[in-house]
């Protein structure tokens, strides 16, 4: 199947691409998606008292379970990004362990596609309008999506800084989704997000995955672009499909 970036200025555009992958069991869902504080110090190169120290001053997310922390991974590297804090290479490394293939970064965005000019008055509309513009396979349920895409805003924002926010379910699985995309949208005009920096959003790269050890890779694989200064001014200017597509791939031959 030939790949090419869709972009739209409103209304849907359709590419599916389908990805081969498997749904992993309770176990594996756990040993991929938590982290103890030992290794949330490690992954962060700091003492495990700043880890303590972070949780308690910097809203650093963890879940305190029979008088222990555990960490999100997908959580850890959300918060890790807005608040630019410098990682280990295995936190994005570390997501690609298994025999299933995984998506690039390249592929995703081109599954996803582009939207520009998305409108919204306030952070629903805009989710709302994220959904209806996403090239989404026949059978997904739109306003499904948009209610848990709302459900995980209300549990925090998604808005990383700079203008920028990551759109996605907590649980991957329940979209029962093929393939694996993110879609790129840029607003028509800024919107309060609730970012981590208080600054309004007029970017957004929404995530959906058929997986959780897809949809760990690709967060762990935009989390490292939008640490690098060359994607990330392509972004901001809104540049071409192309152009954002060429970034993206020197990023990821950086991660090979």
């Amino acid at each position: 199947m030939s790949r090419i970036l869709l972009e739209a200025r409103t209304g849907a555009c359709q590419h599916v691409h389908p990805e081969r992958g498997r749904n992993p069991d309770g176990k594996e869902l756990q040993a991929r998606m938590t982290l103890t504080v030992r290794e949330v110090a490690r992954l962060l190169k700091i003492s495990e008292k700043t880890v303590y120290r972070w949780i308690r001053e910097k809203e650093l997310p963890a879940r305190l379970v029979s008088e222990q922390y555990h960490f999100n991974r997908a959580e850890l590297l959300e918060w890790a990004t807005a608040h630019r804090v410098a990682v280990a290479p295995e936190l994005f490394q570390e997501a690609e362990d298994g025999s299933a293939p995984l998506p690039g970064l390249v592929e995703a965005l081109t599954a996803g596609g582009i939207v520009r000019g998305l409108t919204g008055a306030d952070r629903d509309a805009v989710l709302r309008g994220v959904v209806s513009a996403m090239p989404l396979p026949e059978g997904i349920d739109r306003e499904f999506l948009t209610r848990i895409l709302l459900a995980r805003e209300a549990l925090g924002s998604t808005g990383v800084g700079d203008g920028i926010a990551i759109p996605h379910v907590r649980n991957p699985i329940v979209l029962n989704v093929a393939y694996s995309s993110v879609t790129l949208c840029f607003l028509e005009k800024p919107i309060d997000f609730a970012a981590i920096d208080g600054r309004p959003v007029h970017t957004l790269f929404t995530l959906i995955s058929p997986t959780t050890r897809a949809h760990l890779h690709l967060i762990s694989r935009l989390a490292f672009a939008l640490r690098d200064p060359g994607f990330k001014e392509t972004v901001t200017r809104r540049g071409t499909g192309e152009e954002i597509l060429r970034e993206a791939k020197r990023v990821e031959g950086g991660l090979q």
